[in-house]
């Protein structure tokens, strides 16, 4: 476990640009693949860009970050036209009427949590002559504020979904666990995404609709914990933007 960090390094922190702190999260990210036995290319950053603007949004893709999250459409919206070419993901939750926005926008939807939003998903995508990718998110504590599906319910829904959508492919899962005092309390939750995604690729779906390759996990404060325990995609935002800055 890292020592906690002095206010000396937490002073130096704050100095650091964007493209700093970028390449810092890198080499963490790095370093935390290296020690599961993983290549550092098998784990994507996706940088969490929530309140931010798309001036700081660019100082990340130039630094390197080639996907960006965001967690509301209309955030999306306001910064797409404004933002250099990169990967768009939807991480937040998404309401049905706000479908047709997103889609041919991002490359993959990591929240989705109902068979009503897949349906949606399809519609659309097949109106615009596309497959969407998605992960389904797992509510690992089934917190009531968090959005999310139990993971008893996981093999229905993907059946679900696999049956009746004809644009949609579902890549996988996402999961938020519990806010922590400490990164090593997020680990139970990880270990139990990680176990259910390995189930999940034992399933025999038809591969345009079911490929089960991406487990989105781990955020600034638990992310090298999230790599250890399998994780392929991590979504860190504070650690590499700052505070956010809510308006």
């Amino acid at each position: 476990m890292r020592s906690p960090r002095t206010p000396k390094t937490i002073k130096s922190q704050k100095m650091m640009t964007i493209s700093d702190r970028f390449e810092e999260i890198i080499k963490r990210r790095d370093e935390a693949a290296i020690r599961s036995g993983r290549k550092p290319e098998d784990v994507k950053l996706v940088a969490v860009t929530k309140t931010h603007t798309a001036d700081e949004i660019n100082q990340a893709i130039d630094a390197g970050a080639t996907d960006i999250g965001e967690n509301r459409v209309q955030e999306l919206l306001e910064k797409y036209e404004s933002v250099k070419p990169v990967n768009w993901h939807l991480i937040g939750h998404l309401q049905t009427n706000k479908v047709k926005n997103v889609i041919g926008k991002v490359v993959m939807i990591h929240s989705v949590d109902s068979l009503k939003l897949a349906r949606e998903i399809d519609k659309r995508s097949e109106a615009a002559g596309i497959t969407t990718d998605i992960l389904i998110e797992i509510n690992s504590a089934m917190e009531e504020t968090k959005s999310g599906i139990d993971a008893k319910d996981l093999k229905e829904l993907t059946e679900q979904i696999v049956s009746e959508c004809g644009h949609v492919r579902i890549r996988g899962l996402m999961c938020i666990p519990p806010i922590a005092a400490e990164p090593e309390d997020s680990r139970p939750y990880f270990k139990e995404a990680a176990e259910l995604f390995e189930e999940m690729k034992s399933w025999d779906y038809p591969s345009d609709r079911f490929t089960p390759d991406e487990l989105s996990m781990g955020m600034s404060g638990d992310f090298e914990v999230a790599i250890e325990e399998g994780a392929t995609i991590i979504r860190v935002g504070s650690s590499i933007f700052g505070p956010r800055n809510y308006r």
